[in-house]
């Protein structure tokens, strides 16, 4: 009787009123000229957003798993240096570490390359790299990669402290290697506990992915900008902006709830 109590009070009415929210904007925004057409002008930036975000977080997982693994492991020197990125790379806001990687370590990097292929260069077999080939979206892909790189590291390394050491023993007794007992022992114990902060810093992402609008980057927020700065409807656009931005963070986390669900259960059997 009490379980049955629980779960009717657990019964999820705040996504019922959020849909039926949704569900009377969409219908209102179809049908009002206005809203119509400030929908179709910000949506243009919705392929942009989606793209910068999966590239930025594919590459931030994938410098983080390795951050991570360089501050488990036996070396103090990895360990660090590991210790050292996090915490500064953490230290320094989004917004601030796109400006400087756009207009301050793009233009190294392209020092930097034109440096070490001069010999190329002088011989004809490579162009002259100018800034300007390195363009403004990826700079900001790259700006957001190494931002969430070094807070996914954490979640990475968190996860892999949470597996029981009794279990990795037991994988060394067997005459496992280190790299097999992290892929057949470690990581699928660990991706469990991994999974609900990793699919938070993903929702986050997705969020902090309008601050590529300051470098012009033609996302939803950039269209926006450029629509309302054109129209002086500023109200409009940006409740167009909001409830974009509204349907792509609620129904990713409604996924990612999901999967967790899938997995726990899956656990259990």
């Amino acid at each position: 009787m009490q379980a049955a109590s629980t779960s009717k009070s657990d019964f999820p009415w705040w996504l019922v009123v959020a849909v039926a929210i949704a569900i009377a904007v969409a219908v209102f925004v179809a049908t009002s000229n206005l809203y119509a057409q400030v929908f179709a002008t910000v949506a243009k930036g919705i392929g942009i957003t989606v793209f910068v975000t999966v590239i930025a977080f594919v590459l931030a997982s994938g410098i983080g798993l390795g951050i991570a693994l360089m501050g488990l492991s036996g070396s103090r020197w990895l360990r660090q240096i590991a210790r050292f990125y996090v915490e500064i790379i953490r230290g320094v806001p989004i917004l601030v570490l796109l400006f400087w990687i756009a207009f301050v370590g793009a233009p190294a990097f392209v020092a930097g390359w034109n440096a070490l292929t001069a010999p190329l260069q002088n011989a004809g077999l490579v162009g002259e790299l100018l800034v300007r080939d390195v363009s403004l979206l990826w700079r900001a892909i790259m700006a957001l990669t190494i931002g969430y790189s070094a807070f996914i590291s954490e979640v990475f390394r968190a996860g892999i402290q949470a597996v029981e050491k009794g279990q990795i023993e037991a994988a060394k007794a067997l005459g496992l290697t280190r790299a097999q007992r992290f892929r057949l022992i470690v990581f699928p114990q660990a991706i469990r506990t991994i999974l609900p902060p990793l699919g938070n810093d993903f929702v986050a992402l997705v969020k902090d992915s309008s601050l590529v609008s300051v470098l012009g980057v033609a996302d939803i927020t950039q269209m926006g900008k450029v629509y309302a700065a054109g129209s002086f409807r500023f109200f409009e656009t940006y409740s167009i902006v909001a409830y974009i931005y509204l349907i792509l963070t609620v129904g990713l986390s409604l996924a990612l709830r999901a999967l967790e669900r899938r997995l726990r259960r899956q656990h259990e059997e």
